[in-house]
This record gives structure tokens, C-alpha cells and sequence, in this order.
């Protein structure tokens, strides 16, 4: 029907795309439109024909979609206003936002931030943002791509997407340079230049935009060049599954941290201390983390405070400082946020025990007596020393009070662990670790493990 009417514009977009793609975009687009030659929907409502679209995404982000496609503008058209999309909104909307730079995906994502023209407030975008993380949770659990983590297994994700949404929105600078905080944000104008600007900067927004259209509509969702953005942005998870455990992480603040580890860590993570598990002692917490690799530590105190430390090398009982600049310490509730070195002193992380001259306990940043994070080994006290900030991370005061209580913390290992962590000598470490050998035995696996990496690694196969 459409003939000889196809656009330059239209084929330039199409030309983006390979064949395979090409048709896997088509197949999309008969599929929502009945084949009828236009996407239906009206009033921003998907018709009976589109309704499997709400299935994997929530109905706020097909509203979006849709009116992105809608604001597409095909000059020269002389066609009636019409709740249809065409063919060529879908493939330029696709285009844009799938291949496209900043500058090509910012008009569809001011529509997506507000159907009206003009600038839009810091509130309408943190509804988006929010929305977009939403729907990016929503999918992938959907689409069985949580690799391991599920929604019962981690903490209710709804303050995480608050959470990671502000956190995002933090980076939206005006042109002035000046960044608005708290209420001011909210009510503050943005054009298309600032949204531009921030898209660019920040690119969780075009890799979230990149999931909920390629998993949520199940376009171009198997091309192997297209899934190394999503492949990393949750980690495998091992260890955590049927043992009852909900981690202190939620979905959003696992893809954030995941995002700032080294890019061969960002993979997989496997559960190595929880005091929910393993008991609130500093012994068992030192015999779980020794020599497993770069980990991350994770913490609550008393008053629902939950942050924690990113350590780049394995922990070591010594009592010099150890790590590199690699390290970083983050929050992760009330609000998410990472804190990375500043080349101020070298004291990036520190594990003691049992020595009488030398503090002992487990420490990140600043110095002895005033850590940004630190863990008392007589297990359950801690502080977060940063008057005004740590001296190693930049880093505030990460718990509600500078001197807290532990109510929970845990220990993941990132990445591949060393190939010494599982076995040491001839000797298995369930010979070494009664507790984990208990542990095994209530869960049914026999003792023919050499170490207790086996009956973990058993988690992935199950998914």
C-alpha cells in the first residue's frame, strides 16, 4: 500500500538495519500492527491487537513507545490524523533509538518525557526514568534474563528504581553547568540541548531504552551484536538459590554497582559470606572472603542503612593496607551512589585479625580509627568515620550514625574465582569447614565435592 510513498528518510533508516534485521523488524511490526499496515492503539491505549505488548512491559512504558512513535513526523504525508502508527514511524523510531546517537534519540525521548513540545520539568523525567527502570526489571524478569537473581531472592526493587532514577538525575546538568538538587529538580525547565547532553553522558538511559524495546517488543532481541549491552548489566548469580536468603541488594543497585566494577568482574558474582547463613562471627567472616578474589561487601546497620565497599584484590589478613585504585565504596539505601579514589592516600582496604598491636577488623578508606566503612571484629559494631568526607573515596557518612550496629552483611565474590579459592592442598575444605559441610548435607548433596564451589556452581544449570 505504502509503494513508491517510501521517504528517502524512511530508506536511509531502513539501510541501518541488515537484512536479518530487517525482517526481524518487519515480523515485529505485523505482529503488533495484525498485519493490517499500521500498529493499533488508541488514545495511547494498545487495542486487542497489541494487548501481548502489555504482557512484558508495563502499561506506562507502551504508552511512551507509543507516543514516540507518534511524534514522528513524516513531512509531505497528507494523511488524516490518526491513532495509527505507520510503518515508517516504526522503523524510524527503531532506527533512532536502537542505532542512532544522541542527538537522533533525544526528539523521541523528550516525546517519551512529555507528548507536548518544549522543555520539560526535572519531575516528568525522573517519572520516566523511574518508568524506564521499572519496565527494564519488569522485562528481564519476564524474558528469564535475571541469570540467577530473581525478585525473591533480592530486596523489593521498588526504592531501588527510586533510588538509581534519582541517582541518574543527578547528572542532569544545565547549560550553565550548574546541577539543580532536591525539590529545585524537580521544578526545574529542561530543554532538548541539556536532555541531549545528559542521554550522552549518561548511557544507562539508551541501554535501559535499548532492553525495554529490544526485550519488551522481542526485536532484534538474538542478534549476538546486539546483546553485548544487556549480556553484562546483570551478573550471573550463584549461590543464593533455594537457601531462603533475600539479599540486602535489589535489582536496580545491582545493575548500578555492577556497572562500575572492572569489565572482566562485571559477569558474575557468587554468594561467599552472608551472616544470615554462615553466623555473625568475625572468624567465619575472615575463613569465607581470605584469597577469593576481587569482592564486594555489603552491609546493614540498625537503622536500615545499606552500603558497602568494592575490594579490587583478595582480602589478605595482614596488617598493612592492601587494594588499588580500583577499589570504591558505595551506598546503596537511602540513596545509590559510588564513591571512587582520590588519589589522596593508598588506604584502600585492610583486614586484621587477632593481632594485639594493630586494629582488627575489616576497613575501607581513611585510617585507622576514622574508616569510611569499617567492621569491628568483635563482630557487630562498625563506623563510617567521614567528617567531612573520606579521605580515600570521597565518600560521607555511609550508615545513620557514625558508630553502628551490624544487622546484617554479605560477601560476593566477582567474577571467576582464583582456581586456589576451591581447593587447598589434597585436603577438601569441607574436611576444613564443618559448618559448610553440615550446610551441604541438609541440603541433600553428597560429599564427593572437592571444595565448596561445586555444589554452588550447580545453580546456573537449574535455571
Amino acid at each position: 500500500k505504502m509503494g513508491n510513498a517510501e521517504s528517502n528518510a524512511y530508506r536511509n533508516h531502513l539501510s541501518r538495519f541488515l537484512p536479518e534485521e530487517q525482517s526481524d523488524i518487519d515480523g515485529v511490526f505485523d505482529t503488533l500492527s495484525g498485519s493490517s499496515g499500521s500498529a493499533g492503539a488508541k488514545n495511547g491505549k494498545a487495542t486487542k491487537k497489541t494487548a501481548y505488548v502489555q504482557e512484558p512491559l508495563p502499561d506506562q512504558m507502551t504508552v511512551r513507545l507509543y507516543n514516540g512513535m507518534k511524534s514522528i513526523d513524516l513531512t509531505g504525508k497528507s494523511s488524516a490524523p490518526s491513532e495509527q502508527i505507520a510503518k515508517e514511524q516504526f522503523v524510524i523510531f527503531m532506527s533512532n533509538l536502537l542505532k542512532g546517537n544522541a542527538d537522533e534519540k533525544v526528539t523521541i525521548i523528550m516525546r517519551m518525557i512529555s507528548k507536548t513540545e518544549g522543555p520539560v520539568k526535572g519531575k516528568q523525567i525522573q517519572e520516566f526514568t523511574e518508568d524506564l527502570i521499572t519496565s527494564v526489571v519488569h522485562v528481564l524478569n519476564y524474558r528469564k534474563e535475571l541469570r540467577g537473581w530473581n525478585l525473591e531472592n533480592t530486596r523489593d526493587s521498588a526504592s531501588g528504581v527510586k533510588a538509581l532514577a534519582s541517582q541518574l538525575l543527578s547528572e542532569l546538568k544545565l547549560a550553565d553547568g550548574t546541577k539543580p538538587v532536591g525539590p529545585q529538580l524537580m521544578e526545574t525547565n529542561f530543554d532538548q540541548s541539556v536532555i541531549e547532553d545528559w542521554v550522552y553522558r549518561v548511557p544507562q538511559i539508551s541501554v535501559f531504552l535499548s532492553v525495554v524495546i529490544r526485550q519488551g517488543l522481542h526485536v532484534l532481541h538474538s542478534l549476538p551484536d546486539q546483546t553485548k549491552d544487556i549480556l553484562n548489566l546483570v551478573p550471573g548469580c550463584k549461590g543464593i538459590k533455594g537457601r531462603g536468603l533475600v539479599s540486602l541488594f535489589d535489582i536496580p543497585s545491582i545493575i548500578y554497582i555492577n556497572s562500575h566494577l572492572p569489565a572482566e568482574l562485571q559477569h558474575k558474582w557468587q554468594l561467599l559470606f552472608s551472616s544470615r547463613l554462615h553466623g555473625e562471627s568475625f572468624s567465619q567472616l575472615c575463613g569465607h572472603i581470605v584469597n577469593k578474589g576481587p569482592c564486594i561487601v555489603i552491609l546493614k546497620d540498625l537503622d536500615g542503612y545499606i552500603f558497602g565497599g568494592f575490594a579490587s584484590h583478595p582480602w589478605e589478613v595482614k596488617p598493612q593496607f592492601q587494594g588499588d585504585n580500583r577499589c570504591f565504596l558505595f551506598s546503596v539505601f537511602p540513596s545509590l551512589a559510588v564513591y571512587t579514589y582520590t588519589g589522596y592516600n593508598d588506604h584502600y582496604m585492610y583486614l586484621n585479625h587477632g593481632q594485639q598491636t594493630m586494629p582488627n577488623g575489616l576497613g575501607m578508606g581513611g585510617q585507622h580509627g576514622y574508616f569510611g566503612l569499617w567492621i569491628d571484629s568483635d563482630y557487630g559494631k562498625g563506623h563510617s568515620k567521614a567528617k567531612p568526607r573520606c579521605t580515600t573515596y570521597n565518600s560521607p557518612q555511609l550508615s545513620a550514625k557514625e558508630d553502628f550496629t551490624l544487622d546484617a552483611m554479605e560477601v560476593w565474590a566477582v567474577g571467576d574465582l582464583p582456581e586456589s579459592a576451591g581447593t587447598k592442598g589434597k585436603k577438601s575444605i569441607l574436611d576444613v569447614d564443618p559448618q559448610a559441610q553440615a550446610l551441604l548435607e541438609m541440603a541433600g548433596k553428597s560429599r564427593q565435592s572437592e571444595g565448596l564451589r561445586e555444589p554452588l556452581e550447580e545453580d546456573e544449570d537449574d535455571d
